[in-house]
């Protein structure tokens, strides 16, 4: 075992204030440890490959049942025309190359007493650690007449990959002069900018190949992110043709019909020609099947190392996770995997977990040469994660033309560096 002290870990380690932001430095610490990482989306490939750097005599085994993985962020742009499906594909050989065992199998239980995690393939993985990054489930049963199948008429396409697929084909095959419906979910749910720069990109897709088109936007809530963004957006590129319905005017959906691609609104009922149905989210299964959830469906951890409080030795990050003021992104659950690889490195060598910090940076398409962002810094603050004063900040309602397109150029850039990040 190489021997270092804790001041020294510390020390390395730290800097702390950018473990989150820009990754963990390599500690070659200790002896043979194990960790499993369940789910392999940008949290549980992050984390993994960060264990690694961190301390190379961690034995980091990720299991995912996927042998590629979509990226929801991005996949706006496939819908809008502007981009392939293969252009957000990924797979899992960059991992292995920093020594992380890659298994392709689905996690059925986790025995947190005896630290063991069973898969549907019938292997057994004991561990000193494990990390749950399951992204997001469904809430079903929340809109009459929605389930998985009624998805393959009525897709979410908030899970891409073939979801994805079946919504750029509808939008494909539609007449010109259809309507294209949004139904968007209260919070908190996964990347809330997403809806609406969903509907700003189905908008280019239309205005350029259907301009009698329209996309309407029935929501569950009454204000969304970056709303003045979105809607000045709007109206300079797409005119009327995007309209937006907030819960208070009846945009709250109660049911749907699949064979005739309606919706019953509180106030009226509504039929698409498309009908894009985003439901309430909760944590992704294994959390509710490990018992890792509280009564509305989400992950509480210590907010400073992302360890269950329900069960100790297993950490949950990523969409899953209540994680103080963060949202629901992939740059976010890209940062707190850096902050939880830091942490349980940490403690396997028996050392405290370094103070951290996290980021995150949430940017939106409104045209190919329209782009608006908001970004924040976030500190532990008496154990909840906190958003820093002054740090951050969103695109200004008066930006320039010339600064709306560095906008898109930098979401462009960030997709590249976070993908190679997590993945490469």
């Amino acid at each position: 075992m190489t021997h270092i002290t804790r001041r020294s870990f510390l020390k390395v380690a730290g800097g702390t204030a950018a473990v989150g932001a820009i990754g963990v430095p390599h500690i070659a610490l200790g002896a043979s440890k194990k960790v499993v990482v369940v789910g392999g989306g940008v949290g549980g490939a992050t984390v993994a490959k960060y264990l690694r750097r961190a301390d190379a005599s961690i034995e980091v085994t990720l299991i995912e049942p996927n042998k590629h993985y979509y990226t929801c962020f991005m996949s706006n742009e496939v819908l809008g025309g502007e981009r392939t499906m293969d252009s957000i594909k990924f797979d899992y050989s960059g991992l292995a190359k920093h020594g992380v065992k890659v298994v392709h199998d689905t996690v059925t239980g986790i025995d947190a007493a005896a630290r063991k995690v069973t898969t549907a393939g019938g292997q057994t993985f004991g561990y000193d650690r494990c990390v749950v990054a399951p992204g997001i489930d469904f809430k079903w049963d929340a809109i009459g007449g929605y389930d998985e199948k009624a998805a393959e008429i009525m897709p979410h396409a908030w899970k891409a990959g073939p979801q994805t697929t079946i919504l750029q084909k509808q939008l494909q095959d539609m007449k010109d002069g259809g309507t294209v419906i949004i139904a968007a979910p209260d919070n908190p749910f996964r990347c809330p900018p997403g809806p609406y720069e969903r509907a700003s990109q189905i908008a280019h897709y239309l205005k350029k190949h259907k301009p009698k088109s329209k996309v309407l936007i029935l929501d569950a809530k009454d204000k969304f992110a970056k709303q003045g963004l979105f809607m000045a957006g709007w109206k300079k590129h797409y005119g009327d043709m995007i309209e937006w319905v907030g819960a208070a005017g009846g945009g709250k959906i109660e049911s749907v019909d699949v064979a005739s691609r309606s919706l019953q609104g509180a106030v009226e009922k509504y039929k698409g020609d498309v009908v894009n149905v985003i439901p309430p989210q909760k944590a992704g299964k294994i959390a509710h099947t490990a018992g890792l959830v509280n009564d509305k469906g989400w992950c509480p951890v210590n907010q400073g190392t992302f360890e269950s409080t329900i069960h100790a030795n297993i950490h949950v990050l990523g969409d899953a996770s209540i994680a103080g003021e963060m949202p629901k992104s992939g740059y976010s659950a890209n940062s707190q995997a850096k902050v939880c690889a830091a942490a349980v490195a940490a403690l396997l060598n028996g050392m405290e977990a370094p103070v951290p910090a996290y980021v995150n940076t949430c940017y939106s398409l409104i045209t190919p040469e329209h782009g608006i962002s908001v970004a924040a810094v976030y500190q532990l603050v008496d154990g909840a994660i906190t958003g820093v004063k002054g740090a951050g900040g969103l695109t200004p309602a008066d930006a320039s033309e010339e600064m709306l397109k560095r906008e898109v150029a930098y979401a462009h850039s960030w997709f590249k560096n976070i993908t190679a990040d997590t993945f490469g």
